[in-house]
């Protein structure tokens, strides 16, 4: 997963980013100023955006608007000092999924970023299953059956990725964009690497998906014949 965090307070930015990163694995992009912050999210495609209302430049309020203006419907996540009721309800009607209060609980903002990916998503709930592969977004792990498998955080990732999205055409560029921050480049040539790991750790069988490499075009999630994509509470 991908995370753009807009926050002027560079130590507080770092320091969310090195949580979002080591914590939950997700890769994050830091823009310390209203202007860089939506030209990232014009640039590039995110699974959850965390917007600080006071920046220098372009007002939190400003992005919000120029995003949601795009017709992008990425989740966004208010970060502010201001409680009012009213305030709150203008940040709502502006576009904003969800909001919190500073000084906030560090493990509360992950909690709640998290849920918001999984909504934006149409996922109700943080356990992904598709044919006997289980996969659960809280717990970080992954079962075959009744066998559990150990996968690599990149590896994680990746299955997570793509059991968000069965059957579609994955480009590897996006695959990259959605792994590591704007810093990828060096990472290009290890995604076969993973990708062929995953594989020899899934065991095939007629209730197991299936990771398709199509030459030229990037990767795509086959589900067993005759199942679906589904989600259960835990």
């Amino acid at each position: 997963m991908r995370v753009l965090l807009i926050e002027d307070e560079i130590r507080l930015a770092e320091n969310l980013a090195t949580a979002f990163r080591e914590a939950v694995g997700f890769a994050v992009d830091i823009a310390n100023s209203g202007d860089i912050g939506a030209s990232f999210a014009e640039q590039a495609s995110y699974d959850l955006i965390i917007l600080d209302l006071m920046l220098p430049g372009l007002s939190g309020v400003h992005v919000l608007r120029s995003i949601r203006s795009r017709g992008d419907h990425t989740p966004i996540l208010i970060l502010t000092a201001i409680a009012d009721v009213s305030s709150v309800i203008g940040l709502l009607n502006d576009g904003a999924d969800d909001y919190l209060a500073k000084p906030f609980d560090l493990g509360e903002l992950i909690a709640r970023a998290k849920a918001l990916i999984r909504r934006g998503k149409g996922v109700s709930h943080p356990v992904l299953r598709i044919g006997d592969i289980e996969l659960n977004t809280l717990e970080q792990s992954v079962t075959q059956g009744e066998a559990s498998i150990s996968l690599s955080p990149t590896e994680f990732r990746i299955l997570e990725y793509f059991m968000h999205r069965p059957r579609v055409v994955i480009s590897k560029q996006k695959l990259l964009e959605h792994l590591y921050d704007f810093n990828w480049e060096h990472h290009s040539n290890v995604i076969e690497v993973h990708i062929s790991n995953l594989r020899r750790k899934l065991t095939e069988s007629e209730q197991s998906l299936r990771l398709e490499t199509l030459r030229g075009r990037g990767y795509r999630l086959h589900p067993p014949a005759h199942t679906h994509h589904s989600e259960q509470a835990p």
